[in-house]
């Protein structure tokens, strides 16, 4: 935590460390330090680190999640929508998660999406790679982000031929050919839920042409975890760097939408005044009005 958190630099480690082996004086088992292992990373105060003992560490890194589905569907007017959901587990997981996303993408662009709107407000994180991995074809090759740590060095995220990569080696998946040139008008909407890669893939859309965000601000952790397993299978999950979008902005925060709209999504409203605004939005843009 000393050496890598992002935070490192406001905490008083002194104080943290005399606390902690206070506290832990009498451990006999791994499993008497949890409790002072999550205070410790409490002291960061960069709402995103986590400690996962291993029980819950397998649960996360399993073959069996509960997650809402990858949903695509053609709009009127010729707009494809895609809704993004969260994805964790094992890498059968991530491997389910994309092709069944890549399969929405290609019922979205029935015929060819003159525009896309990408639905993050349900997504509350987990593995980002699998989710850009998805949206990679319509976001189009080229940089789209970086991860900066709290020396201020940066490591690049991209995408080529619809796969990312991360400082140009690949994450894993495979290639997938642009959807519309890469270069659609792109609608993203964003709510209180959207949180941590979900925010990740928010800010791979910041910057790039053509494109506005709708809704809420998000939950205001666009940050990256790197998890670290400890001897007996726990897992402490640390926050060691931000997101930062392709114009090199970096963010720690909330990230507003460009048009902010109240959000009725899981509140029993009739209508989605969210997807109204970037459906009217997107229908005023080129090959789409």
């Amino acid at each position: 935590m000393e050496n890598k958190a992002l935070h490192r630099d406001d905490v008083d480690w002194d104080e943290v460390r005399r606390t902690a082996f206070t506290e832990v004086d009498s451990a006999q088992r791994p499993g008497d330090t949890y409790r002072t292992i999550e205070v410790a990373l409490s002291s960061l105060g960069d709402g995103h680190s986590a400690f996962y003992d291993p029980k819950r560490s397998k649960e996360l890194h399993g073959d069996e999640q509960i997650r809402n589905p990858v949903e695509g569907r053609a709009l009127s007017g010729r707009m494809g929508y895609l809704s993004l959901p969260g994805v964790q587990g094992s890498e059968k997981v991530f491997q389910q998660y994309v092709r069944e996303g890549r399969d929405a993408v290609a019922k979205a662009d029935r015929p060819n999406a003159c525009g896309w709107v990408i639905d993050l407000r349900r997504n509350r994180g987990g593995n980002m790679w699998p989710m850009l991995a998805v949206v990679g074809p319509i976001l189009g090759d080229g940089d789209v982000g970086s991860f900066v740590d709290a020396d201020g060095k940066k490591t690049v995220w991209s995408i080529e031929k619809g796969s990312p990569r991360l400082d140009g080696d690949s994450t894993g998946w495979g290639t997938s050919p642009p959807v519309g040139g890469g270069s659609a008008p792109v609608a993203v909407l964003t709510s209180r839920s959207t949180a941590s890669s979900g925010e990740a893939v928010t800010v791979a859309f910041r910057g790039r042409p053509d494109t506005r965000s709708f809704g809420e601000d998000t939950t205001g952790v666009p940050t990256g975890n790197v998890g670290h397993r400890l001897s007996d299978g726990a897992i402490l999950n640390l926050t060691e760097v931000m997101d930062a979008d392709r114009t090199g902005r970096a963010y720690d925060s909330a990230i507003p939408p460009d048009q902010p709209v109240v959000d009725n999504l899981g509140r029993g409203g009739s209508r989605d005044p969210v997807l109204d605004a970037a459906t009217e939005w997107l229908s005023g843009q080129p090959g789409c009005a």
